[in-house]
């Protein structure tokens, strides 16, 4: 009997088939048991690109006045998401360990607290998948963040809009009392408001966005060095008739407004007005692995986004780089996986980016070729192209080159392990499992 990958996150088990669809349906019937017992308001995020972000900044704002679940790590999955309502956790590949899940779920539905509000993240792979969600839940509140024109996954759909479809099915399936979140600076997610159930509200950077965040600005600091590094993100936010300030430290890149903009709508939902739900999002802390700042070595700056890749994603990630100040700018691009046809059209426009302002190109994997070839046909010299077999060489390559004020952007699909060559140029790598991804015994086997 084969053996099934359920999903590509460290909460990854492999099972047979056969056993996959039982565990599969009894998580799913408890799930609904607890749901129905319990009545948790649900808030869900999809999209190609920054659910994981927005989860935790939308668990951040709500905590400040709720008991809240978020979906730990990635649990985005028809399995992450059961075992999320329950509060278990997955048994990887023990017969003995699912079957203990199993009693605890079938138990979950006698405690005595539960949460007020569910965050839950939601992904998809392959159609159906969104179904098969959405037979679980029934979100009083949707978000769907980005989807872009080349969004990952897309290789086991016909097309993009296959895939937008498919995400869609998250606004079709909201409440109707209930309340749907729309990028309005994607024009795929815009062009859901017309189908989505419940009130809709946009957020973005454009004049007709509900939510608009406006006036960005990227500020720094001063090192011991007296060198001038990124700390953090200010804006404004104009919603409902009102701007509030906004200052998040730890955290940078525009694109990282997004999902501030769409935790104050889902605030909104919930009784917590602008001014605190923008109070709240000064906790926030980035994840691992997204455009986390770390100290690197000989006094650079890392700009740590291992975490994942895709083109809109990668893209932005080149755009924040171009924007911080540095005495070189370095980056270290590994394959983006999972876009299908577009493979060699999206690499090769991360090179013509990065020709543009990059004193360094590393590159890594067969596909990131294409991202180096484009660059130095853009006039990047060629010295200053690396093209390399694995993470461990590229950061074997920039402990060699890098220098005091250099500020490395690190990105790859979460195959390409990427973190490991953050792990070689960091300050401290004895730190490396509270500030990496991908530190769990499953990957470092």
């Amino acid at each position: 009997m084969g053996y099934y990958r359920i999903d590509k996150n460290p909460e990854t088990l492999y099972m047979s088939s056969f056993l996959k669809k039982i565990v599969l349906a009894i998580l799913a019937w408890e799930a609904r048991a607890v749901l129905v017992k319990f009545k948790p308001k649900i808030v869900a995020v999809t999209g190609s690109v920054g659910k994981s972000s927005t989860k935790e900044a939308i668990t951040v704002v709500l905590a400040a006045k709720y008991h809240v679940r978020k979906s730990p790590k990635s649990y985005n999955s028809a399995f992450g998401i059961p075992l999320t309502i329950l509060g278990l956790s997955t048994a990887w590949r023990s017969p003995i360990g699912w079957g203990a899940v199993i009693m605890r779920g079938f138990l979950a539905r006698f405690q005595k607290e539960y949460p007020e509000i569910l965050v839950l993240e939601t992904g998809v792979d392959r159609p159906g998948d969104m179904d098969s969600i959405l037979s679980i839940i029934e979100p009083h509140v949707s978000v769907i963040t980005a989807i872009g024109e080349i969004p990952v996954h897309v290789e086991f759909f016909s097309g993009p809009k296959e895939l937008a479809f498919e995400k869609g099915k998250l606004a079709r399936g909201t409440l109707s009392t209930g309340l749907v979140l729309l990028n309005a600076d994607d024009e795929i997610v815009y062009d859901m408001r017309n189908e989505a159930r419940g009130k809709v509200v946009t957020f973005g950077f454009g004049k007709g966005a509900d939510i608009r965040a406006s006036q960005y600005t990227l500020f720094t600091q001063k090192n011991a060095l007296n060198i001038e590094v990124p700390a953090g993100i200010r804006c404004k936010i104009d919603y409902q008739g009102s701007t509030v300030p906004l200052h998040v430290e730890n955290v940078l890149g525009k694109q990282q407004l997004y999902m501030a903009v769409a935790a104050i709508g889902v605030a909104g939902y919930f009784g917590i007005n602008a001014l605190s739900a923008a109070r709240a999002l000064e906790g926030y802390q980035p994840l691992a692995g997204r455009l986390h700042i770390l100290e690197g070595i000989k006094n650079s700056i890392l700009l740590d986004d291992s975490y994942n890749a895709s083109p809109i994603a990668m893209h932005a990630a080149l755009d924040t780089l171009r924007d911080v100040p540095a005495r070189r700018r370095i980056a270290a691009l590994a394959d983006m996986l999972e876009i299908g046809k577009f493979t060699i059209q999206a690499h090769q426009t991360m090179g013509e980016l990065a020709a543009g302002f990059l004193d360094i190109l590393v590159t890594v994997g067969p596909r990131a070729k294409f991202i180096a070839r484009e660059a130095m046909e853009r006039g990047m010299k060629r010295e200053s192209v690396h093209e390399l077999g694995s993470a461990v060489e590229a950061g074997k390559l920039l402990q060699n080159m890098l220098q005091p004020g250099d500020v490395v952007l690190v990105k790859g699909s979460q195959s390409m392990r990427m973190e490991r060559a953050v792990e070689e140029v960091m300050a401290h790598p004895e730190l490396k499992k509270d500030l990496l991804v991908r530190q769990e015994e499953y990957w470092t086997n």
